[in-house]
This record gives C-alpha cells, structure tokens and sequence, in this order.
C-alpha cells in the first residue's frame, strides 16, 4: 500500500515548517519535500516606508536573529545615503556594529548548540522524547546547561550595549551607529564577575569544541554518515581570503573547492543569483544563474563559510580551523551534521574577536556617522549565523522604499535541506512498516543541521501540533501520531 507521512511542525527550530515523505507500494520513498507552508511579506510590507525606518523594521523578521536583518538592512542604506559599501564607516561605527555582530552569533550559535541540537547528541535521536530536551540536557547535564545559557546571556548582554536593547534594537543607524561603547560597559565585559567576561567566553567556547570533537570521535561513523552528499557552498570572504562575517566579497566553490563565483562584488549580486519558485513552498529556491537550476544550488552557514574561506583570522579558531580542513584533505566538507563542528569553531572564533574589539581603543570615540552623496539603490550583505544574508533597497523622489529584495539565509539553504531531508527518509523509513518516532526525529535532525531560520521567510498564526499520518492507496487512515 502507497502512504504519505506528514511531519508538522519541524520541531527546536525558530519558525515553522513540514515534511511531507511519499512512500511507495514496495515501501520505498518516492519523494520528499519540506513545505514552508506560511507567507512572508516583508518585501512589500516596507514599501512607501521612509527609507531610514528600515532596520528597525525589518529586524521583526525575527526574534531570535534581529541584528542580522538590522546590519543587512544599515549596510543597504550606507549605500543609499552615500557612505560606502562597509568600509566608509568611521572606525567607531564599524566596530560597534561588528561587535553587535559578533555577539550576536555567538549567542545564536550557543542557543542552538545548547538548546536545539544538544539533546540529540546526548540522548541520541531515537531516545525518549520526555527526556530529549533541554530539561533533560539540564537535568542530566547541569553543567553544560548552565554553560549555555550564560554563553548566551553574555552575547545577549554584548547586544544590549550595541543596539540599545536585547532584541530589536536601534544601534545601527544609516552611515553609522547611534551610540558608542562606555569605559564601564567595556570594562564590564573584559574583567566582569565570573563567568561572564570575555575570557571565559573564549574558555567556554574552546570546551564545548572539545566535547564536539570527543563525541564526534566515538560515533564518527553516525556523524560523518547520516546525511552526505556533494554541493556548491557559499560565503562572503576577506579580500584576503580570510572568513569574515561582516564585510567581504561573496565566493562559492564546487563540490571539489574550484571557485565558481570569484570573490565579486555583492552590490552586483542579481547579475549572479536567480530565484526558483515551487508551488509547493513559500520559500524560494536560490541558484547560480551561470550553472543554473538544476546543478547551480549551495549551501550557506557554518560549514559552507570553512569551505570557502582561506583561513581564520584568530589563532584558536585558526587552529581548529586547520584540523576541520585536514579532516577531508582540504576538500571541501558535505557531512550535513559537521554544520555543528563548523559552528562551535566559529562561536570560539566570534569570542576571540569580542574580546579583541573590546580592547579596541575606537568603540570609545564618539565619531558614529558619516553621510555623503545620496544614491537610489542599495545592497546590503553580510553573514547571518545560519548564512549569507541579502538586503536589497530602493528609494524613490520622497525618499520612500518603492522596491525591497531579501533573500534570507535559510532561503539560501532551502534545496540542501530538501536533499537532507530527502538523503534521511530514504535510510530510514525504505521498507519499514510502521512510523517511530525515531524515524520522524531523525528527518528533524537533519533540517536542525542547518539551524534553519524559518520565521525569517514566514509568519504562521496560532498553534501547529505535530501529527504524523499514514494513509493506504484507499485514503484509509493506517496509522496516526501525534505530539
């Protein structure tokens, strides 16, 4: 008999999603598909806005990832009131706003390290859901529970004092920023109460990359086989090569590390990106226009970011950089689950530069803004926590948005993890007669790789249970969970 499984929602990500799994006479999956099943309208919702109200606006995209959207969106507009394209900024206003955006991915990749994709790890993903969870990771392992949540209070406390406020603030102005860094806030954060000052971040950061690599170690064959296969990968990088999070040129390599997009200009982007669209997602489908549709898809974040980059510019990071790189002989890397040993190194490389910015005599200038003659379009990019971010504005006489073009990092990532999802299913459930709920976890584990974003591209209304249905050929209900 012919079933369909339903997984709604995809469950410990930000926003909300389904998969639906067609599984054949023979008990073999015919196809896969992750829905994202609620409509975003950002894009047109800040149309006939004032120009400079844009990254507080669109920051609402999301509660978890606002200084991203606020950064991409500022970056736009230094471009519409004359400032440049990121190197423009006076010193203190970049480096305030690198270090608003340094803390934030260190508290987004804490909280998703910690919070979401822990409990996999260490129950295992077929375990009991009652104890698969963050209460049970603070139950079983208080210490590294605790760990978490103050790695991400500090970022959230680094956010505050940038942006104004914890969520959704207003640090970033067109030209600049709004507010520098104060001795007492500064202080507070290199030499505050332990634990949270910047080197015990860098501690912290550099244990929870050890316990990674000694997990990783034990279950290797589970971890570098649970959803591999090749892609493209792209990332902004340093005019030298080096990762950098905040500014750069956009690269992309092949699945065998040959550039296929050479270090170009962002403003230019549209002339390099499409965007596919499926009437089964509102989400779009992003690809390389020179390669195309079929072959021309990447993947963004973390992992995408160490296979394009050269090298990190801090010597920890560098380091760790240098053993993930060994691991597949230079070669790029395509083991989805490696996304969490490409973040964790990246949260360590994000604490180092916390910790040198705050040493940075500039973010105690009052020098925040520079202006100068005004454009009509803008592009703003940088490198959200789960990937390349893109903010596209346009502004007519009056100084109204008259045309916005986002594509957020998990629209980047949308055919990667349709592909995981699809690689997953079919080693799951090929032949099985029944659903388990190990079986639906497993396909959750493989989209969490990604830490997928999903409020970002939607905005769903009420409460969206998890139910898991198989149906026969007849439409006859064979089984049914729920959760």
């Amino acid at each position: 008999m012919s079933r369909k499984i339903t997984i709604e929602p995809v469950t410990r990500v930000e926003g909300h999603g389904k998969v639906t799994i067609h599984i054949d006479n023979e008990g073999n999956v015919q196809q896969t598909r992750l829905h994202i099943v609620e409509f975003r309208g950002f894009e047109r919702f800040v149309q006939g806005r004032p120009y400079w109200e844009a990254p507080v606006l669109v920051q609402r995209l999301c509660g978890i990832c606002p200084v991203s959207h606020h950064l991409a969106a500022a970056k736009a507009l230094d471009v519409i009131v004359g400032a440049g394209t990121g190197e423009g900024l006076t010193p203190t206003g970049e480096k305030m706003r690198r270090l608003m955006h340094y803390g934030q991915f260190f508290q987004s990749h804490s909280l998703h390290f910690f919070h979401l994709s822990s409990p996999d790890f260490l129950f295992g993903y077929d375990a009991d859901p009652a104890i698969r969870n963050i209460i049970g990771v603070a139950m079983e392992h208080k210490e590294l529970a605790v760990q978490g949540v103050m790695m991400r209070k500090f970022g959230q406390e680094l956010i505050r004092a940038t942006a104004g406020k914890k969520v959704h603030g207003t640090g970033a102005v067109p030209g600049g920023i709004n507010k520098h860094l104060s001795i007492e806030e500064r202080d507070e954060f290199l030499s505050g109460a332990d634990p949270l000052n910047a080197d015990k971040m860098v501690d912290w950061s550099q244990e929870a990359l050890d316990f990674f690599k000694s997990y990783h170690a034990q279950n290797a064959d589970f971890i570098d086989n649970f959803a591999q296969f090749p892609s493209n990968h792209m990332s902004l990088v340093r005019k030298d090569g080096a990762l950098d999070i905040y500014h750069g040129k956009l690269r992309a390599v092949d699945t065998e590390g040959n550039k296929i997009l050479h270090d170009i200009d962002y403003q230019d982007y549209i002339d390099y990106i499409e965007e596919e669209v499926k009437n089964w997602s509102y989400m779009k489908f992003p690809y390389l226009k020179n390669i195309g549709n079929e072959n021309g898809w990447y993947r963004v974040g973390p992992m995408a970011r160490l296979n394009v980059c050269d090298f990190i510019p801090t010597p920890l990071a560098q380091k760790e950089f240098e053993i993930f790189k060994a691991y597949t002989n230079g070669k790029p890397n395509h083991m989805c689950l490696h996304y969490h040993w490409a973040r964790l190194i990246e949260t360590l490389h994000a604490a180092e530069v916390i910790r040198d910015l705050l040493n940075d005599p500039d973010l105690l200038k009052d020098d925040l803004v520079v202006k100068g003659t005004k454009q009509k379009e803008g592009v703003g990019l940088l490198e959200a926590p789960r990937g390349t971010l893109f903010h596209h504005y346009r502004i007519n006489d009056d100084d109204q948005i008259d045309m916005a073009n986002l594509i957020v990092s998990t629209t980047n990532n949308n055919e990667p993890m349709n592909r995981s999802v699809n690689y997953v299913a079919n080693a799951m459930m090929n032949g099985q007669p029944e659903i388990t709920e190990g079986m639906m976890n497993a396909v959750e584990v493989a989209i969490r790789a990604y830490d997928p974003c999903l409020s970002c591209a939607t905005h769903a209304l009420g409460q969206m249970p998890l139910e898991i249905t198989l149906v026969n050929n007849r439409d006859e209900i064979m089984d049914r969970k729920t959760k």
